[in-house]
């Protein structure tokens, strides 16, 4: 970041018009994030850099977006930095709050900008910096409130024992470029999701062993359809899924693909499933009762999805029609446990997307269970040329040789079963659309992620009332944020 800052004012660029680019790009972030919703934003200021984007940010909050603007700060002004002076004067911002504020003077959504250390800081937050840290932990857990950390929480260092301290942030806006440390699944219980604001100028080329799965950055499923487009374009998805206890996951998958946009979705169940499965079902969804596999290789389709609801999955058949089949294909649940079982890693060809969460992952790779999961993810794919999507609260999308894709999106109100269901079905349509595996699957993953976000925000649910049928409603306008750039 400081070499970008550097080649910027190479360019011509003032380290004044850095900062307020970047604070309004910030406030704009945060302005689109809360959709037409305004509520009060509290700025918790320190006295460099990191404040003077806050302040950027929270001019563009008050004046665009109808926010109230109040602000906390540790130091005196007659400490500031110079930049930070100035916009605190430009912006014409009141007096500072000289306590923390009262609860029945705040309008909600209440969020706490994190202000007070960027990345060039390290080491424990001093006395009146953890003073205030603490009092947006109380309010985070006390009031509603929600800490949206600029660019990096303050004072976290990446090793626990640094960051005791440090702010616990539900949101971080990471300026300019996706940082490494944050990306890390270490991270997560300190950062929140994760938010890419673009500074074009700030911008840093060349490859990476990680990466962010962001729509400013990344190009995959953005194209429109053609006007002439029809069901068969969109792709035909076949499910074998379910089963008589889990007929819901057929459901959920079976409606993530139709969500996902898949033109033809079919279910493959057995007899004893059919009935269930196919009264909970959307009309346009058909079930089909099967008697073997051979019909899911006869019968015309784009990808297929397999797994999602098998209590107990017969491995010679799932062995024998994976050694057949050439179409994409997705593999969840029951049919991950099969695998296990079998240990067959030979038959995750590079048509295939995997879908483990923890303890699915242990038990197809038991040998990598002490390792971090991000090197665990490497160490799978060296020896498998599958797409291994490996969940959890910061979503792992890898294959072999190739960049290792960080989700960015999700909630703890994801915390139901039946998230990695709909997910599934998701991938299977995104597949069919002729989305490659690891785009699929990455694009899948944000999109749940996201819709979930939006189910939070604005379906009227709770972080523990939220399921997975709730977000299929707002898996379009997930969409729409991804085409857009609008998260």
């Amino acid at each position: 970041m400081l070499a970008a800052e550097q080649r910027a004012i190479g360019l011509g660029w003032t380290e004044e018009k850095l900062l307020e680019t970047a604070g309004h790009a910030l406030g704009h972030a945060l302005g689109r994030f809360h959709q037409g919703t305004s509520g009060t934003a509290i700025g918790y200021l320190g006295k460099g850099h990191n404040a003077g984007d806050a302040l950027a940010a929270l001019a563009i909050l008050r004046r665009e977006y109808g926010w109230k603007i109040e602000t906390r700060h540790a130091y005196p002004h007659s400490s500031w930095a110079p930049l930070t002076s100035a916009q605190w004067q430009k912006h014409g911002f009141a007096d500072s709050l000289l306590e923390r504020p009262s609860l029945s003077a705040v309008s909600h959504p209440l969020i706490l900008l994190d202000g007070m250390l960027g990345t060039g800081m390290h080491g424990p937050l001093r006395d009146s910096l953890r003073v205030l840290a603490e009092e947006m932990e109380w309010l985070r857990s006390h009031a509603g409130a929600r800490v949206m950390a600029v660019d990096f929480p303050s004072g976290y260092a990446g090793n626990s024992a640094d960051s005791n301290s440090a702010v616990v942030a539900d949101h971080t806006w990471m300026i300019g470029n996706a940082k490494a440390i944050l990306l890390e699944s270490a991270a997560v219980n300190h950062v929140g999701a994760l938010h890419l604001v673009p500074v074009e100028v700030l911008k840093c080329s060349g490859s990476s062993m990680r990466a962010a799965i962001c729509p400013q950055v990344v190009e995959w499923g953005k194209a429109p359809r053609e006007f002439d487009f029809h069901k068969g374009m969109a792709g035909r998805v076949s499910l074998w899924v379910g089963s008589p206890e889990y007929a819901g996951a057929a459901v959920l998958a079976a409606h993530g693909a139709l969500r996902g946009g898949a033109g033809l979705v079919t279910i493959f169940t057995s007899a004893a499933a059919g009935a269930v499965i196919a009264s909970r079902c959307v009309p346009e969804v058909m079930v089909r009762e099967m008697v073997g596999t051979k019909e899911l290789l006869d019968f015309p389709h784009d990808a297929l999805v397999i797994g999602c609801g098998h209590a107990k999955s017969d491995v010679k058949q799932l062995c024998d029609l994976l050694e057949l089949l050439c179409k994409p294909c997705v593999l969840d649940a029951g049919a991950l446990d099969a695998l296990a079982m079998a240990q067959r890693d030979d038959l995750l060809g590079e048509n295939v997307v995997i879908t483990p969460h923890p303890g699915e992952f242990r038990r197809l790779a038991p040998d990598l269970t002490d390792m971090r999961r991000e090197l665990a993810a490497q160490a799978f794919c060296k020896r498998a040329r599958c797409t291994l999507l490996l969940k959890g609260s910061r979503t792992l999308v890898q294959q072999q040789s190739s960049t290792q894709w960080i989700n960015t999106t999700g909630t703890p109100a994801m915390a139901t079963g039946g998230h990695g269901d709909m997910l599934a079905g998701v991938i299977g349509a995104k597949l069919a659309q002729g989305l490659s595996p690891i785009e699929a699957a990455g694009l899948s993953a944000w999109l749940c992620g996201r819709s979930a976000e939006i189910a939070y925000q604005r379906g009227g649910h709770s972080e523990s009332s939220l399921l997975p049928s709730d977000c299929l409603q707002w898996l379009g306008a997930a969409e729409q944020d991804w085409r857009c750039a609008t998260r």
